[in-house]
């Protein structure tokens, strides 16, 4: 089969599933495996590798969705010479990928129309489930349970170690530093099973815009910052500036020394398989007498070295 996939989770999820050779194509984002970067790219987006801080590249997606402007570009020309049968898309996130209708209208104009299925997970269940999805749809329903079932156990293992913590710590997980955005979906959800007390954040719903004097009312002893589309090193251009603000500097997190940098373009923001490290991460952040930190020094840093 013949697959386009516009959202790196999806790609992430047919390289799980084995099916590599059936992408014809990918998105400008997608980038893991490493082995992804020879797939033809079928979008682009004028913030790629932008030089822009977070509060100016919030302004400038604000300021094209108010306009009624796409933030991507779909290469209608190159999506039709690689004729796909199959087109992996979402419609969770209108900041994440080309939105939904945009790519169904584009298909169904194509001489061959693919079929489009749509992956808008906003669950752990969810994120699950759309792996049987694709692998369904790819014709890969024994791999597909195998990946399932390996996931559900690396679950499973982190609820047994987190049942010997003697505490939950509170935590608030931001995905966006300026302005201030707390994560949703499915991440308060990976906070409990890591064995926090997740805040601010609504499970199953959108991030959640705030202040910082609302994250500070909070009172979270944990804070883990995982900016989409971000590395923890991008991140911590806007962090050092930001901590040396009211209230910001005033955070019991960050008195405490208790504010984690994570690879956000990487993990937390990406409902595939790679959601189950994120949680392993959390577990190693708030539990370290029980579980290793998969990724210390480079994919999660303490923002205290920064200082």
């Amino acid at each position: 089969m013949r697959v386009v996939s516009l959202l790196p989770s999806a790609t992430e999820i047919v390289y799980a599933l084995g099916r590599q050779d059936d992408l014809v194509g990918v998105s400008h984002d997608c980038d893991f495996p490493a082995a992804v970067e020879a797939k033809p790219r079928v979008t682009s987006c004028e913030l790629t590798d932008t030089p822009l801080d977070s509060a100016a590249i919030d302004r400038w997606v604000s300021e094209r969705l108010a306009r009624g402007e796409p933030l991507f570009h779909l290469n209608r020309s190159r999506l039709e010479s690689l004729r796909p049968e199959l087109i992996l898309t979402q419609s969770l996130c209108q900041v994440c990928a080309p939105s939904a209708e945009r790519v169904t209208e584009v298909a169904a104009a194509l001489p061959e129309p693919p079929r489009v299925l749509n992956l808008e997970a906003s669950t752990l269940a969810g994120v699950l489930d759309t792996i049987e999805q694709v692998a369904v749809a790819l014709g890969a329903t024994r791999q597909g349970g195998h990946l399932i079932g390996a996931l559900q156990q690396r679950v499973a293992a982190v609820v047994r170690g987190v049942a010997r913590a003697e505490r939950r710590p509170r935590v608030a997980l931001l995905e966006w530093l300026d302005p201030v955005y707390c994560a949703g979906h499915w991440t308060p959800e990976l906070i409990t099973i890591a064995g926090g007390v997740s805040l601010l954040g609504e499970l199953g719903e959108p991030s959640l815009r705030l202040d910082w004097q609302a994250v500070r009312e909070a009172q979270p002893e944990v804070l883990v910052i995982a900016c989409c589309g971000q590395t923890a090193e991008r991140a911590a251009r806007d962090w050092i500036r930001l901590a040396a603000e009211e209230p910001v500097r005033a955070l019991d997190a960050v008195r405490n020394e208790q504010v984690y940098l994570v690879d956000g373009n990487a993990y937390f923001n990406r409902p595939g398989p790679r959601l189950i490290d994120s949680m392993e991460i959390l577990a190693g952040i708030l539990h370290p007498e029980l579980f290793p930190l998969p990724g210390a020094g480079k994919d999660v840093v303490r923002a205290n070295q920064y200082n």
